[in-house]
């Protein structure tokens, strides 16, 4: 009787076994399909510019309204980077992304500095204001940057008469300091053992060669995370720059960013679709290549600095 019993046991155990798999397997295949679904939805406007941006006109518009309009041309394979030297010769365009690509640089090394000092100062020191002074950074993380706008633009024009060639500063030192990338600095800085600190300054080390030696090393999760952060920011920013940066005249290096210059493509008389969407390309490009080589230390970045949160 105890054998039957048991073998009784075991079967109900296979059964409820092989059902609890399938419908795990049905949970994932469901999940799986869904995103790809939705992956799909998100990219084909992705896909259908970087499609387009090796087309002529007259191939768009035999395409239009077919699935072809997703696929790239490989027929023509001898022009389809026609669009592309347009867009970087011919409309200079490469001068833009060369602007941005300065901005960005500066912006992030002063961000890292700047901001790193600040968290660092928040972090490992206390004095009077301190609560307060924390109080006030996470007031201004949630106030609109848009609100800022007219302020800091009679700052920068009528304050500090950054106009002409130094309307460059106009654009950077804003972008300098940021209270998120402050109190990110904040959060992960705590998670370092002070044990580190007192051992260097055993070894006779001040304040200054701790942090640029010992806390900057350590942080390189959320440094990256800053810099990835301030990049996408600079390389995407076109109402600031309008603003303070002044139009360049016949012969003139501009000194727009890129974003500024892909609206005024759209303008030029004669310009083709696929010029515009090859524009595009070249202006998701950058910012592709930095989020994928940053992902892993953005990740690590937000786990670190969400212990404290």
């Amino acid at each position: 009787m105890e054998e039957i019993l048991t073998e009784t046991i075991a079967t109900e155990a296979k059964r409820t076994h092989r059902r609890a798999q399938r419908s795990k397997i049905v949970r994932l295949t469901v999940f799986y399909v869904a995103g790809v679904v939705m992956a799909l939805v998100f990219l084909f406007p992705l896909i259908y510019m970087l499609a387009t941006s090796g087309k002529s006109e007259i191939t768009l518009a035999a395409e239009a309204g077919s699935v072809s309009m997703f696929l790239p041309d490989f027929s023509s394979m001898s022009t389809m980077f026609d669009n592309y030297k347009k867009v970087i010769v011919s409309y200079g365009i490469w001068k833009n992304a060369l602007n941005s690509l300065t901005y960005a640089a500066v912006v992030i090394v002063l961000n890292i500095i700047v901001n790193g000092l600040a968290g660092y100062v928040m972090a490992k020191f206390d004095f009077p204001g301190k609560g307060l002074l924390s109080f006030l950074i996470l007031f201004l993380i949630i106030v609109p940057v848009e609100t800022s706008i007219i302020p800091l633009y009679s700052i920068v024009t009528v304050l500090l008469q950054l106009k002409g060639t130094a309307s460059v500063l106009a654009v950077i030192l804003p972008a300098a300091i940021s209270v998120f990338n402050i109190f990110l600095f904040i959060q992960f800085f705590e998670s370092i053992p002070k044990e580190y600190e007192e051992a260097a300054r055993l070894d006779g080390a001040g304040n200054l060669r701790i942090f640029f030696s010992m806390i900057l090393p350590l942080s390189k999760p959320i440094v990256a995370t800053v810099a990835t952060f301030c990049f996408i920011g600079v390389w995407n920013d076109y109402v600031w720059p309008l603003m303070v940066l002044p139009y360049a005249g016949e012969g003139e290096w501009s000194l727009y960013p890129i974003q500024a210059v892909l609206t005024s493509i759209k303008t030029i008389r004669g310009v083709t679709t696929g010029e515009v969407m090859a524009s595009l390309v070249i202006a998701s490009v950058p910012i592709f290549i930095v989020y994928v080589v940053a992902q892993k230390y953005i990740v690590q970045g937000f786990g670190s600095a969400g212990l404290k949160m």
